[in-house]
């Protein structure tokens, strides 16, 4: 994963997590974007990242997080048919959905209009921009943040690479 911190328009540091969280402790006002889905990162104080973080034993080194999910009786009757329970069913249904280009396109859109809505939702021109981001009109969305900060901009540009 990446990471990006900033301090008003002006970008402190890229890179994992525990370098940006680092550099940005000798800047006040900082706050930390996930480059890859464009949301802030908060960082509770108790449990600093660090670079040496262990992985736990067990399917939780995975990223396999457990969650409640809502289905119909008819859903969960037919996830029950299937080769490998309920739980590889769904995980095949959400990496094939997933893999979809036209979600994949969504998603670095979605990340990149978080970004600017975080950081320069009231600039001049941010709807017009947002307009043509979601309608897939690269010129338009770069003409639209060319006044924009020169760090906000580049990692917006940075953000929306595959998004046209």
């Amino acid at each position: 994963m990446r990471y990006s911190a900033f301090s008003g328009f002006d970008l402190i540091a890229s890179g994992s997590l525990p370098e940006v969280y680092a550099a940005s402790q000798r800047v006040e006002n900082t706050v930390i974007f996930d480059q890859d889905s464009g949301r802030v990162v908060d960082i509770d104080p108790r449990f600093l990242p660090s670079a040496n973080d262990a992985p736990k034993p067990g399917r939780p080194k995975l990223g396999v997080v457990p969650r409640e999910v809502t289905l119909l009786p008819r859903h969960w009757d037919w996830l029950a048919t299937q080769p490998g329970g309920a739980s590889v069913a769904l995980r095949k249904l959400v990496e094939e959905a997933s893999r979809n280009p036209k979600a994949q396109l969504r998603q670095r859109r979605d990340a990149a209009y978080r970004f600017a809505t975080a950081l320069v939702g009231n600039a001049p021109g941010y709807e017009e921009a947002i307009r043509a981001l979601y309608a897939g009109q690269r010129d338009e969305f770069a003409a639209h943040i060319e006044a924009w900060p020169a760090d906000v901009r580049s990692e917006l540009e940075k953000m929306t690479e595959g998004a046209f």
